[in-house]
C-alpha cells in the first residue's frame, strides 16, 4: 500500500529535522516505512493542497485562551537566493537591516500569561498583491472579532499605528497599546500641535494629550538599556502609571520571539520549490508545527528549541549504540 502523505507527517518531519527540509530529505527519513514515498511524490503533495491562513484555527481553538492578548507585527522570510520563486518580492528585513528578497507575513499572535500562540497570519505579496500589510491587519481583528476574542489590548509597534487602525480597534470596542513614531503630533494645550518627542520627558510618566485626528491618549516614552528611544500610546485612559504602562507594551516583543522561534524550529524558510502553492503550503505547515512545539512547551515546561535539541541528541545516541 502507497505511504500516503498527510499535513501531520510533514509537519512531524519539520520538528525532527535539524537543517534538511527538501522533499529528498524527507523520502530518506521515511525510507524505512514500507512503500515510501518518493521525493516527487512529496513535491506534488506540497503543490496539490489548498490550506488556508484561516485553517490554522481548528488547530488552537480548543487551546487558546480568548481573553488573550492580541499582537499584530509582520516578519520577512530570507529568500535571497531565490530570484525565480513565484511568491517572493522586495521586502525590508528587520534581521537584515536593509530591503531584501523575501516572503513577507503579517502575523497574529495571542498571549495571556506567557502563551505564544499564532492565531491568524497573512501573506504580504508586495506588488503583485492588492491588499496592503494594515488592510491585513484590519481583516485579521475582524476575523478575531467574530472568533469571540475579548482581549484586553490590542498591539503592534509604530507601523500599524494609523489613525485608521486605531479607529479600528474603538471600533470593534477594545483598547490599544501602539508604538507611535517620534513625529506624531500631539497636543496638551488646543490647538498647539507639537511632536510627541517635543514633549517634557525629563522624567518617566505618562501624559494625557490629544492625538492629531484621534483625540485623548495617553503617551509614555521608553528609553532601552542601550540607549534607544521608542514612544508607545494608549487609548485606555487608566493607564496612569508608568510602570504599569510600561510594563504592559513589553508584551509586545513576544512576537518578536515568536518569529525566532518558527525561523529557527520549522525551517519556515528552507522550502526549496519555486512555485507559489508549494510555498503556501510549507508555510502553513510551519504554523502547525510550530503549534506543536509550543503546545507541548506549554505541557512540559521544554522549550521549542530544547525540543528540537531532545530529537537531534537521540540520534546521535543511536549512532553510538
Amino acid at each position: 500500500m502507497k505511504y500516503e502523505i498527510d499535513l501531520d507527517t510533514y509537519a512531524t518531519f519539520l520538528i525532527a529535522n535539524g537543517n534538511r527540509y527538501s522533499g529528498v530529505e524527507m523520502s530518506k527519513a521515511l525510507k524505512e516505512k514500507n512503500h515510501a514515498p518518493a521525493h516527487d511524490s512529496i513535491s506534488r503533495w506540497l503543490l496539490e493542497q489548498t490550506f488556508e491562513p484561516s485553517d490554522l484555527w481548528k488547530h488552537v481553538q480548543t487551546r487558546v485562551n480568548m481573553g488573550s492578548s492580541l499582537i499584530v507585527d509582520d516578519s520577512t522570510l530570507n529568500k535571497q537566493w531565490s530570484p525565480h520563486n513565484e511568491l517572493v518580492d522586495f521586502h525590508w528585513s528587520g534581521n537584515s537591516h536593509k530591503v531584501i528578497r523575501g516572503i513577507s507575513l503579517v502575523n497574529l499572535l495571542a498571549t495571556h500569561t506567557d502563551e505564544c500562540i499564532p492565531v491568524d497570519y497573512r501573506v504580504y505579496e508586495g506588488k503583485k498583491g492588492d491588499t496592503d500589510k494594515n488592510e491585513h491587519f484590519r481583516a485579521m481583528l475582524d476575523v478575531a472579532k467574530r472568533r469571540g476574542f475579548k482581549p484586553p489590548y490590542v498591539m503592534a509597534d509604530s507601523w500599524y499605528a494609523s489613525l485608521e487602525n486605531m479607529k479600528k480597534v474603538v471600533m470593534l470596542e477594545w483598547k490599544f497599546i501602539f508604538g507611535l513614531k517620534e513625529n506624531r503630533l500631539v497636543n496638551e494645550i488646543q490647538g498647539q500641535y507639537v511632536p510627541v518627542s517635543s514633549l517634557d520627558w525629563t522624567k518617566k510618566q505618562v501624559r494625557k494629550v490629544w492625538l492629531k485626528g484621534f483625540g485623548f491618549v495617553l503617551v509614555a516614552q521608553i528609553v532601552f538599556k542601550n540607549g534607544d528611544i521608542r514612544y508607545i500610546a494608549t487609548n485606555d485612559l487608566s493607564l496612569t502609571e508608568y510602570s504599569g504602562l510600561s510594563r504592559l507594551s513589553k508584551k509586545r516583543w513576544t512576537i518578536e520571539e515568536f518569529h525566532r522561534g518558527i525561523k529557527q524550529t520549522t525551517g519556515i524558510e528552507k522550502c526549496y520549490s519555486i512555485k507559489k502553492r508549494s510555498q503556501l503550503t510549507h508555510i502553513f505547515a510551519c504554523f502547525v508545527a510550530f503549534v506543536k512545539l509550543e503546545f507541548k512547551r506549554l505541557k512540559t515546561g521544554t522549550s521549542w528549541y530544547e525540543q528540537k535539541a531532545q530529537l537531534v541528541r537521540l540520534g546521535v545516541t543511536q549512532a553510538f549504540a
